[in-house]
């Protein structure tokens, strides 16, 4: 049965349609991304995009590019020699967290490790990791337990907070229109005039970038985004910069991808192309080979890749 959907509305530039009050659509073509997973029609849209004639999908996606690359920057060297040891860093942050050897970490432990991870790098606080346990894995903790898990990670990731305090000097010398470097290994700087330069040469621009006064009474930076002005902080800013780069570098490994075989979509960082049938095998290993390729400017990043071979989009 068709179930009708009734008031849609296009609710902004970025094409935001909204149907009974619930967000349908956000961007100007198909939404990958929203393809449905759960449910009885889990996977039947994906399974019908299909490859042409004699050809499959290969579906490669990039390993934890975001917190990979994080730690990279802050020069969190622990974490960085973990990834690149194949270890499983979600497991790691668990442990310290629970206070048990790591294959002693239960599937909902490692979860929480895994969420601490994901959200706590760019500067999320306890009530953020509550209301994420929560929606995310049904997992309640008090305000108290919350709190001891965001001190948990920031007391093993230290480089990471200091990483958060030197961005907020950089929003000074954005401000000033003064130069300053980022991260420890020179790769983010501020370009006065210009904003956060990145090393694919492109910019990140805070419009408008001021101080206003917080509720707080505090002092608060705040810029102009389609209008509005919008908080923004060290973690906030070493979020965007730390997405900013690692599509970069999907991107570059995409033109790599590209010489051989044709890129057909994206989704976050997942990359699929087509390939010939008889070539499956060996077109996987490239993919997989140039998901793994660092550029020369992120010497010592850590990246890895899985990808999956099919006849449609849903069977990789």
């Amino acid at each position: 049965m068709l179930v009708p959907v009734y008031d849609i509305l296009n609710c902004g530039p970025r094409h935001r349609f909204v149907a009974n009050g619930k967000l349908v659509h956000n961007s100007d073509g198909v939404n990958l991304q929203n393809l449905p997973s759960r449910g009885k029609d889990a996977g039947k849209l994906k399974r019908a995009i299909l490859p042409p004639a004699g050809h499959v999908i290969i579906d490669c996606d990039s390993s934890q590019i975001e917190a990979r690359t994080l730690a990279w920057l802050a020069g969190q060297d622990d974490t960085v020699e973990a990834f690149r040891s194949k270890k499983d860093v979600y497991k790691l942050m668990a442990s310290r967290v629970y206070g048990k050897l790591p294959e002693e970490i239960s599937k909902a432990e490692r979860f929480v490790g895994k969420v601490l991870v994901l959200s706590c790098g760019y500067g999320a606080g306890h009530k953020k990791l509550r209301a994420f346990l929560k929606s995310q894995a049904q997992v309640e903790v008090d305000e108290n337990e919350a709190q001891r898990l965001v001190r948990a990670y920031r007391d093993a990731n230290y480089k990471i907070v200091e990483l958060w305090r030197m961005s907020d000097v950089a929003l000074q010398y954005l401000h000033a229109r003064m130069p300053y470097a980022i991260d420890q290994k020179g790769v983010v700087t501020v370009a006065p005039d210009k904003g956060l330069l990145l090393p694919s040469g492109l910019h990140i621009q805070y419009p408008g970038l001021r101080q206003v006064e917080s509720e707080s009474g505090k002092a608060a930076w705040v810029y102009d985004s389609r209008g509005v002005s919008t908080h923004v902080y060290g973690g906030k800013v070493v979020e965007n910069f730390t997405q900013a780069i690692a599509r970069c570098i999907v991107a570059e490994q995409m033109l790599k991808i590209a010489r051989k075989y044709k890129v057909v979509l994206t989704v976050h960082d997942s990359v699929a192309c087509v390939a010939p049938q008889e070539e499956a095998q060996q077109a996987q290993a490239y993919v997989e080979a140039c998901m793994r390729w660092v550029p020369s400017w992120a010497t010592g990043l850590p990246l890895d890749c899985e990808s999956g071979v099919g006849e449609s989009y849903g069977a990789c």
